[in-house]
């Protein structure tokens, strides 16, 4: 199972109020674990930073100013993201960006069924209790000591392993191949070859299976697949 643990950073709240990206970044994991296959990039917004949003991520004009834009960075985005189920924090605020980028790049947009947004899981898991991603390191004891600016790769990073608490903690058959082996002895330890990740395959009925689908449904009275 391919995700996408996705983050980004912004030059404000709304781009409907004409703000833009400033940095993207993305996380593969394979079955919930990092694949250490990322992607990142920096953006011209094409407009000058507020201050406000400076002080979060501390992306200055300065530094974006030679950034390629992002139209000039869309197509790679997309081979990245692929088909595959994008883990967000708060996903309604990050699609939103990326679908008005998209769609000023003339590319095709992003489905908000393809995003899981965990604020929305955490919020269902822990009623009432503080939901942010800080927050959350800290319930679980993930150190977020380097956190000083929100950096779009590194809250990928924490995300992740938020994600994986979230869906199930850390069980032992989650580990890393160098985690496991990290006590074993050296006579005991093995090396594991990469996975070949096949691409996801159709699996809707066949027409044969539809007609007698159909047939069936003929022999019984009002069934609930005709209302």
């Amino acid at each position: 199972m391919r995700e996408i643990v996705l983050d980004t950073e912004t030059t404000g709240l709304d781009p409907e109020e004409g703000h833009r990206l400033v940095e993207v970044a993305g996380i593969e994991l394979i079955n919930h674990l990092p694949t250490k296959v990322t992607f990142r990039r920096y953006i011209n917004p094409e407009r000058e930073m507020t201050e406000e949003a400076e002080r979060v991520h501390g992306l200055s004009d300065a530094f974006l100013a030679d950034k390629p834009r992002f139209a000039e960075i869309a197509d790679d985005f997309l081979a990245f993201v692929g088909s595959a189920k994008l883990v967000i924090h708060n996903a309604a605020f990050d699609m939103k960006f990326l679908n008005w980028e998209l769609k000023n790049a003339g590319k095709q947009t992003l489905p908000l069924s393809q995003a899981t947004d965990t604020l929305e899981i955490a919020r269902r898991k822990f009623p009432g209790a503080q939901a942010s991603l800080d927050a959350l390191c800290r319930r679980f004891g993930i150190d977020n000591s380097a956190r000083t600016y929100h950096g779009a790769l590194l809250d990928c990073e924490l995300l992740a392993e938020v994600y994986l608490e979230l869906v199930g903690g850390r069980q032992p058959e989650f580990l890393l191949a160098a985690e496991r082996a990290a006590g074993a002895t050296k006579d005991k330890a093995q090396s594991l070859s990469p996975r070949q990740v096949r691409p996801p395959r159709a699996h809707g009925p066949t027409d044969e299976e539809i007609q007698a689908h159909e047939a069936m449904l003929k022999t019984l009275k009002e069934p609930i697949w005709r209302r």
